[in-house]
């Protein structure tokens, strides 16, 4: 038996799928769905961000799946274009960090996790800032299980500790994705972030989405698309090619209406 979520699914041949699914013991798997295009197929349900579990036979490069059993759909995240964006960035993250039949211990789970929090978005119908906001967050946890986390407490050039000074709105850093986060607006970086910035990027690797004390979310848009910008300069660099998905989830952003849930939202 083998369990997973389901990154991706593309037809194969006339009747066919070809799966593409994430699990903890065997990392990313493709496996070959027979008859799943066909409507009364039992394995119809071979469907993207679906978490199945799978009766697995055959040998060679591509095995088939003989049974299937859903455990669960996220296919709620659909129904508004920044959680479905969000979702796919991060499933898209995932195949590229994850080499195909190695054990990815965490990434699955933490994946997991972050659809569920996409889909309290979608079904407390919350603003699509936080939509926004666990695309980044799951996508520096996903690179951080991978091992290629950002390097967020030290500056790259000094060494010195990266404390960003709140209030001081002259105050500057800098990426340079071959070496990390430098203090200062250094040339040929690819973003600078303000204090502010910094401060809410080095709250990421923590479990929790940055919140005030009242419960309010942490960082003007502006704020989290910039480091939006920063993750995925870093995964060019690092990972060879960027999650497409990052684009989509860009423009589904700003095309969202300004809020969707009442609070102060808009301020960080």
């Amino acid at each position: 038996m083998l369990e997973g979520l389901a990154l991706n699914v593309r037809p194969l041949g006339e009747n066919d799928r070809l799966l593409t699914l994430l699990s903890d013991e065997q990392g990313v798997v493709r496996l070959a769905v027979p008859g799943a295009r066909r409507p009364n197929s039992s394995l119809a349900a071979a469907l993207p961000l679906t978490l199945m579990r799978l009766q697995v036979g055959g040998r060679g490069e591509l095995r088939r799946v003989r049974q299937l059993r859903m455990l669960r759909s996220y296919a709620v995240l659909g129904e508004r274009l920044e959680t479905l964006a969000a979702a796919q960035s991060l499933a898209e993250l995932a195949l590229i960090l994850v080499p195909a039949g190695l054990a990815a211990p965490g990434l699955l789970a933490d994946l997991l996790l972050q659809l569920e929090r996409l889909e309290a978005v979608v079904r407390e119908r919350r603003e699509g800032r936080e939509a926004l906001m666990v695309a980044v967050q799951g996508s520096v946890h996903l690179l951080a299980l991978g091992g290629f986390a950002l390097p967020l407490q030290s500056c790259a050039r000094s060494g010195v500790p990266l404390v960003p000074p709140l209030g001081d709105r002259s105050w500057r850093c800098s990426l340079l994705p071959g070496e990390g986060l430098a203090i200062g607006p250094v040339a040929g970086a690819r973003v600078v972030l303000n204090a502010s910035e910094l401060a809410l990027l080095q709250r990421l690797p923590r479990p929790a989405l940055p919140r005030r004390r009242d419960g309010d979310l942490l960082g003007p848009a502006g704020a989290w698309l910039h480091l939006l910008d920063l993750v995925e300069h870093w995964c060019g660099e690092h990972l060879g090619r960027r999650p497409r998905a990052f684009r989509l989830l860009r423009d589904s952003f700003e095309a969202e209406p300004p809020a969707r849930a009442p609070g102060r939202g808009a301020r960080g």
